[in-house]
């Protein structure tokens, strides 16, 4: 038996079907390239807020400075009559890239306050300030160079002011002397010649770095002073660390100094006192009662003004707290 091989042959024509045949290749999406970051443009700094103290005797130009300098309109004061009672503050002013804020403060002779009120207002305002880190970048003392003579009154705000600051901040101190309109140029550099060369005026303060400078009354001069303090370092006024470490006003050498002018009055009103009752026992013997009307009036006058210190002197550490919580929530308010 022969076999049969059968072999299966395709027929042409014909092709085996390819199962990849007619598929395209697939290609990766294309992905976008993510542009390049843009650099941030910093953000614009705030201006750096300076403060400055602006002090000084009653009358002596202290207001009429901030408003000049500041455009502010604070109420200002004729001749001797007080209208700064509190402590109050300009608007702000750019100046030298800053933003400056000048402080009023009444002097220690205002005509409506007593000097133990204004050294309670003044030092719980520093102290708050000090408190929020609000340092001062200085204070300016102001003083009319059309003043014939230095009176009492005048030494002891400076004496007053002394102390406040402290010998350690007196290089941020500037001196200012004002009204020079209104006086004899030559009696003027002749009056400034001496506040600068005596002891008992502003000698020891420049000798200890304070500047002693002029303003004339216009803007452009007000700037120039100030400009001497935008640059400096922010200095702690002697008062401000004082009440930092024991926040008690009756441990500080402002009220010290004032407690001590205090009692000197006190032992003068008590001699004058002692004196008017011998002169009333005089009348009343004599039967003058005309004159001992008015001598037992002055007389209880003096009683009434002796208590008066003394209750002041007695009071002040809470007060002082009193108004210090005041100040914190005025100035808390202002904020919000």
């Amino acid at each position: 038996m022969g076999g049969c091989v059968s072999c299966f042959i395709p027929s042409r024509g014909k092709k085996v079907a390819d199962p990849e045949a007619g598929q395209v290749e697939a290609k990766p999406p294309k992905l976008e390239q993510a542009p390049e970051p843009k650099p941030l443009r910093p953000e614009p700094e705030e201006p750096k807020t300076i403060y400055i103290a602006v002090m000084g005797a009653t009358g002596s130009g202290k207001t009429t400075f901030i408003n000049v300098a500041s455009g502010s309109d604070l109420r200002v004061g004729m001749g001797l009559e007080s209208c700064t009672n509190e402590v109050q503050t300009s608007q702000s002013f750019m100046l030298d890239g800053k933003r400056v804020v000048l402080v009023d403060t009444p002097g220690f002779d205002d005509t409506t306050k007593s000097d133990t009120d204004v050294l309670k207002m003044i030092a719980a305002y520093l102290q708050t300030m000090h408190k929020q880190e609000k340092l001062m970048s200085g204070v300016i003392y102001m003083h009319r160079i059309s003043d014939i003579r230095v009176g009492g009154t005048s030494r002891r705000d400076f004496t007053m002011f002394q102390e406040l600051c402290g010998k350690e901040a007196y290089k941020n101190v500037l001196m200012v002397t004002n009204m020079w309109g209104s006086v004899n140029e030559a009696d003027a550099v002749a009056r400034e010649q001496e506040l600068r060369e005596k002891d008992i005026f502003f000698k020891p303060i420049l000798d200890n770095g304070a500047l002693l400078l002029r303003h004339m009354n216009d803007q452009e001069s007000a700037h120039k002073i100030i400009q001497k303090l935008t640059g400096t370092d922010p200095v702690v006024l002697r008062i401000q660390s004082e009440l930092a470490a024991v926040n008690d006003i009756t441990q500080t050498g402002a009220y010290a100094q004032l407690n001590r002018e205090i009692m000197e009055q006190s032992e003068k009103n008590r001699q004058e006192l002692e004196k008017l009752r011998g002169e009333l026992e005089e009348a009343a013997q004599a039967q003058d009662e005309e004159t001992r009307m008015e001598l037992q009036e002055e007389s209880e006058k003096m009683e009434a003004e002796l208590l008066r210190v003394q209750n002041e002197a007695a009071t002040l550490a809470s007060e002082y707290q009193a108004e210090l919580r005041r100040i914190e929530e005025q100035l808390h308010a202002r904020a919000g």
